[in-house]
């Protein structure tokens, strides 16, 4: 995937982020596969850009906080 398909797929999903009420509403499509972290990232989340790339954020009362895209592996 070239830099730029993998902008314009991560752009159209901040959007989607930006927009959600509810951390659920992030399991459709099931293609954000969203996750709870472990680890280091305990408390946030994740929905998949793709096999690599990933949005992870923490989920508080006024919506998603600290948004980051992340070369996961």
């Amino acid at each position: 995937m070239c830099p730029e398909q993998l902008w314009t797929i991560a752009r159209r999903k901040l959007d989607q982020l930006n927009v959600v009420v509810s951390l659920d509403s992030l399991r459709i499509p099931p293609g954000n596969r969203l996750e709870a972290l472990q680890g280091e990232r305990f408390g946030q989340y994740s929905i998949r850009i793709n096999a690599q790339y990933r949005i992870c954020f923490r989920w508080t009362a006024e919506g998603p906080a600290d948004v980051e895209v992340v070369d996961y592996h």
